[in-house]
C-alpha cells in the first residue's frame, strides 16, 4: 500500500471536484434542471436517496427534478468536506440549513470522473432534528 496516501486529496484533483461541486450547488439553488441532469451520470446504476424518495437510475432522478417544487431552494452551507481518492473518485459532504427550517440538512455525493467529466453516481440527502 505504499504511496496510497499520496493519492488522497491531490491538490489539482481536489480543485476540480470543488469547482464542479460549486457548479452543482449553484444549479441546485437556481433550479437549473438541465445542468443538474447533466451532472448526474446518465446510467440506470445512478441513485439518489432523498428526504422522502428513493430514486434508481438517471431517468427517475430527472423526472423527480422536473416535477419538484422550485420554491425555497436556497440554503446556507454550514460545513463542507470534500475529498478525492486517486484522480477520478471523490466524495462531497455538506451540512446545510434553510431559512425558516429548524432541522439541519445533510447531503453526501459520490463523484466519479468519466470521459464526459465529473458526474454524481450516488447521492443521499437527509434531515436531522436540531439538538
Amino acid at each position: 500500500m505504499s504511496g496510497a496516501s499520496e493519492e488522497v486529496d491531490l491538490p489539482a484533483v481536489l480543485e476540480e471536484l470543488q469547482a464542479v461541486f460549486e457548479q452543482y450547488e449553484q444549479a441546485l439553488v437556481a433550479n437549473d434542471v438541465g445542468l443538474l441532469d447533466r451532472l448526474f451520470r446518465d446510467s440506470p446504476a445512478t441513485l439518489r436517496y432523498g428526504t422522502g424518495e428513493n430514486l434508481y437510475g438517471h431517468a427517475e432522478i430527472a423526472a423527480f427534478r422536473a416535477a419538484r417544487d422550485a420554491r425555497a431552494l436556497s440554503r446556507s452551507i454550514r460545513r463542507r468536506s470534500l475529498s478525492t481518492f486517486g484522480r477520478d473518485f471523490g466524495v462531497a459532504s455538506i451540512e446545510f440549513v434553510r431559512d425558516g427550517e429548524a432541522r439541519v440538512g445533510r447531503q453526501t455525493q459520490t463523484w466519479v470522473r468519466f470521459a464526459e467529466g465529473w458526474r454524481v453516481v450516488a447521492a443521499h440527502v437527509s434531515w436531522m432534528e436540531p439538538r
